[in-house]
């Protein structure tokens, strides 16, 4: 009995492929990659500090501006016909330059937090009426004459107003099944809603125009109110805000994997996301009662910086700040000279910058919300 002949062999063997590639990792998403960022947003914060303390309606050299900076700082002494232009930099613009870099500083922290908790790129402050509540707080404590109380008045205020909006979001949201992001970003939005409403009708009731404009303060954001008084609660607030994010890193990338995944590695992601919520509420109170409510810088920077130093937590909290007040330097800085001698609000600039940034990375060829 025949058999069919056996098929040819190849002439030649396949070649084994061998191990596939490593993928490659961008290096500011490295350690050294990370470090060298944030010194380089540091250099650029302080530039930018220092230029921003000389420009204004009374332009002073920068060289001027470090001398002023110096012999406040060391105690030297000023010539009698440079007096006024150095409480113009040391009583003025400095107190003023430091606010918008801590407000800054938290506001990007902030906007990190909120978006792991709810695992939602399009998350902040706003988004959640934390920031809404807050201002309604401080408007309130503006409005009813207690603001004459001191800078903590109206810090209580907005805190109280954010910590209330906090409970409220967290209550409405609650069911059986805990708190899941989905039911809190829905929430936030629709108590966001009711919150401005309540605004504008502080607006329609306020009985007298100062108070108007006290409401608009706070609802379009301003650094004009400055002062070196204002600066202890909301710098606590933001350090001790930052640094405790930064002890919980892993937790957060964790929890970004999801609810289940972070149960099966001792994670619990609803204590997790009552525990963030209570300390965005506490930073977000402190920023709103200096400058008002400010938008989109929570929600842009975070996204920048995880396509620059990608999605662990540990490296976005250690950029996102720097960023962040490095580009509220410049806001204010924009807000200042532009119009003068009037101003422009914080949010209608950080607005103008915003949205085409953020439809820049939306539109950004396969981006997803780890910064991929």
């Amino acid at each position: 009995m025949r058999h069919a002949p056996a098929p040819p062999a190849p002439l030649t063997a396949p070649v084994d492929p061998g191990p596939e590639p490593a993928p490659r990792v961008r290096w500011l998403a490295t350690p050294a990659g990370t470090t060298t960022a944030a010194l380089v947003l540091t250099l650029a914060l302080v530039v930018s500090a220092v230029l921003a303390i000389g420009l204004g309606s009374a332009v002073i050299p920068p060289q001027e501006t470090v001398r002023y900076l110096w012999a406040a700082l060391s105690g030297g002494t000023i010539q009698a016909d440079e007096l006024t232009r150095y409480q113009v930099i040391w009583q003025i613009r400095t107190p003023r330059v430091l606010l918008a870099a801590i407000v800054g500083a938290g506001l990007g922290a902030v906007g990190v937090a909120v978006q792991a908790m709810v695992r939602n790129p399009l998350a902040d402050p706003y988004i959640l009426g934390v920031s809404s509540g807050a201002s309604v707080g401080a408007v309130l404590v503006g409005v009813l004459g207690v603001s004459a109380l001191g800078v903590h008045a109206v810090s209580a205020g907005a805190f109280a107003g954010a910590l209330a909006a906090t409970l409220l979001v967290y209550a409405v949201s609650y069911s059986r099944m805990g708190v899941t992001p989905l039911r809190l970003v829905l929430t936030g939005v629709a108590l966001s809603f009711g919150f401005q409403a309540v605004m504008s009708v502080i607006v329609y009731l306020a009985p007298s125009n100062e108070a108007t404009s006290t409401v608009l303060y706070w609802t379009m954001g301003s650094f004009g109110a400055a002062t070196w008084g204002s600066l202890p609660v909301v710098a606590a607030a933001v350090v001790l805000g930052v640094l405790l994010l930064r002890s919980r890193a892993r937790s957060l990338d964790v929890t970004a994997l999801g609810d289940e995944t972070a149960a099966s590695l001792g994670v619990d992601a609803d204590r997790l996301r009552r525990w963030l919520f209570v300390l965005t509420a506490v930073m977000t109170g402190a920023m709103v009662a200096v400058s008002g409510a400010i938008g989109f810088v929570g929600l842009v920077v975070p996204h920048i910086v995880r396509i620059l130093v990608g999605a662990d937590h540990r490296r976005v909290l250690t950029v996102a700040p720097l960023a962040g007040a490095a580009l509220m330097v410049w806001v204010d800085l924009v807000s200042r000279v532009v119009v003068a001698p009037r101003e422009l609000p914080l949010g209608v600039i950080t607005a103008l910058v915003g949205v085409p940034v953020f439809i820049a990375l939306m539109r950004r060829r396969g981006y997803l919300f780890g910064g991929r």
